[in-house]
This record gives structure tokens, sequence and C-alpha cells, in this order.
């Protein structure tokens, strides 16, 4: 087993993992346990999960699958499903799903009664490598990227590849765009070994994915209530949050995946930071053109741009009224609260939509 320790709780991983949980359920004697699942993981993961945790006594709510379902709407059915069952300020709300799940359900528990506590399961690879760290729960407000929120940390993270085998090749792939940007802003050998990414390959997806949560932890420790470094961990969701929130909200687009967002995303940071930050051209190129390789392009008019431009004044790392973007100097040196010119934002698009897979 290995064992990350954060502020107030672990992420358990491979041989032990649920032996560890087992123990830890334990100890915490709550008074009554919830399971969180959406329609997929209900189907998909729940029988494994409870074979493995040897929980049999607890209750099951399901929510709708996918990120329509991130908001106070769901968390209204969540809150009245659980106080009607009996919940009390001792109870344990065990999250088991992709981002969306572990996202509500902490943000459900954190606020029902003041706080009562969660686990987080996470079953797809973006929840792995992303939501297992770090202590983030929140909604969505409309189509707007996790405006409500708050943040603490799990009781603990149970990290098992074996949900890997329910998904769908896109929602690995989503997952990839976060250990690519752990990559961009770690090292260059992380980077090239992120594309290497193969779910025929159990070892090397494990191993991957726990040094893209050690990449992580490392930087949330530091910074816990991303005050200053943690904001690295956000290269390519300005534009990238902007792009997912334009899509969500499109008649005539379909959703993008987070990752896929992200993907764009990426490439639009690093254009931008060759162009502010002298980030190495040849790096640009070459990175962009692998990340096209792997996620499908999707082309923008300037009447998209100018309305994804316009979505940029909701995000997250804004200050007194100034768009704040993490650029990159060269991989692993990194450069937050960067003002980038608007006509620079349209020229980045231009840059995507030259690209080229290999």
């Amino acid at each position: 087993m290995k064992e990350i320790i954060k502020h107030s709780g672990s992420v358990y991983g491979f041989e032990g993992a649920w032996s560890g949980f087992s123990e830890h359920i334990q100890q915490l004697n709550a008074s009554k346990i919830f399971i969180l699942t959406d329609t997929n993981t209900k189907k998909h993961c729940l029988s494994y999960f409870l074979a493995q945790s040897s929980i049999s006594n607890a209750e099951i709510i399901t929510i709708p699958a996918g990120e329509i379902a991130k908001n106070i709407t769901t968390c209204l059915y969540v809150w009245e499903s659980i106080s009607r069952l009996g919940a009390d300020r001792k109870s344990l709300l065990i999250n088991l799903g992709g981002g969306v799940v572990t996202d509500l359900g902490g943000f459900v528990a954190c606020t029902f009664q003041r706080g009562i506590r969660f686990i987080n399961i996470p079953t797809s690879l973006l929840a792995m490598v992303d939501a297992s760290v770090g202590g983030k729960n929140g909604v969505d407000l409309g189509t707007l990227k996790n405006q409500i929120g708050v943040i603490k940390n799990p009781e603990l993270v149970v990290i098992d590849t074996h949900f890997l085998k329910t998904l769908p090749i896109e929602e690995i792939v989503s997952g990839q765009a976060e250990m690519i940007k752990h990559g961009f802003i770690h090292s260059e050998d992380y980077l090239n070994q992120s594309f290497l990414l193969n779910r025929e390959d159990d070892s090397l997806t494990a191993s991957l994915i726990w040094k893209s949560i050690e990449i992580k932890n490392q930087i949330i420790t530091q910074d816990p209530n991303e005050t200053g470094l943690r904001k690295v961990l956000n290269y390519g969701h300005t534009l990238g949050h902007a792009i997912e929130s334009y899509c969500l909200e499109s008649n005539t687009r379909r959703p993008l995946l987070h990752g896929e967002a992200i993907a764009i995303g990426m490439i639009l940071a690093t254009y931008l930071s060759a162009q502010i930050e002298g980030f190495p051209k040849d790096k640009l190129n070459n990175y962009s053109n692998k990340i096209v390789t792997i996620f499908p392009k999707h082309l923008f008019t300037l009447a998209d741009i100018e309305q994804i431009i316009n979505l940029l004044r909701f995000d997250k790392k804004n200050s007194h009224g100034k768009v704040h973007f993490v650029l990159l100097k060269d991989i692993g040196k990194y450069q937050t609260n960067c003002l980038v010119p608007e006509n620079l934002i349209y020229d980045s698009f231009k840059f995507y939509e030259l690209c080229s897979a290999d």
C-alpha cells in the first residue's frame, strides 16, 4: 500500500488500500453510512466497491451522471435524502464516482449540519489525478464552473485502478489532460511520460497516476488555500474553463468533457507563454501537436472566441477586475498572476487552429 499524508487524511493506493480503508471505517464508528453514486457508478462500480469494502449497512443515494447535475438543485436532493434517512453530525458520506460526484458530495458533506465526515472513492482517471487531492468541493453556478464551494479534505481517498476498466476511452483521455498539465508545471520528464498512458498496461497506468498525485500533493501541501503557489494547478484552465462553460451553454455545440476543454486551454496558454514569458517555441510546437494527436480539434469562430473571452471575467483567479493567467517560462518554470492582452488571446486561437497531429 502506498500512502500520501495530507493535511487531514490520506490517499491510499495499490495493495492493502482496502484493508486500510476498512480499518479507518472502524475507527470512525459512524452513526450511519451513506454512499453517493451517479447512475453510471451505481451500475458499474457499486457492487465492486461493496465487495472490497465489506460495507453492508449503507444507504445508497443516486444522482444523474454528468456535469449537468453538478448544481445546487442536486445538492438539495442529496441534503433532503440524507436528512430523511436519519443523518446526524456523526454520519459518514462516501462519494463513489468521478469528479462531479466527489466535488458535489464533498460540498454536501461540508455544509450538512455544518459539516459531516466524508470519504472519496474516485472512479474516473480525472478524479484520481485531480479531484483526489486538495480538498476542493463545490458545484457549478449555471454553466460557470465551480463557482460555489469550500476547501476541506476528506477523511481519506482510495485509488483503485480497477475502476478504470469501466470507463469508455474518451473518459480516460479526458483524465490524461490533467496528467499532461502536471507535466507542464513539474518537469519535461513527466510531461513526456504522461503522453505514454496506456490503459492496457496496468502497472504503467498506476505509476503515472501515483506520480501525478504526488506532484499535485507537493503543491497543495505548501499552499492548501490557494493563496499563491497552488494557482499553478490552474495551468490551461483559465481559457479551458471558459471554453467548457461556453460549450455547455451553446445550442449548436456538443458539451466538451473537462479534459477536452483543458487540452485546448493548455495549447492556448503555452502559446501565450511563448509570446509573453519566452517559453521555447520548439517545445510549444512539439507539445501542442502531441496534444492534438490525442484530443480532436474543435474550431471556433470569431464570435465564439468573443463570447469565450467574455466568460473569463468569472475565473476564480481574477482580482480587482483583472483576468490573471498562469504562464510558463519553460516546463516546470511558472509565473502566476500574468496579464494577457486580448489580441494575443485571439492569436492563440489562430495558433491552435494551425496545430496538426504528428
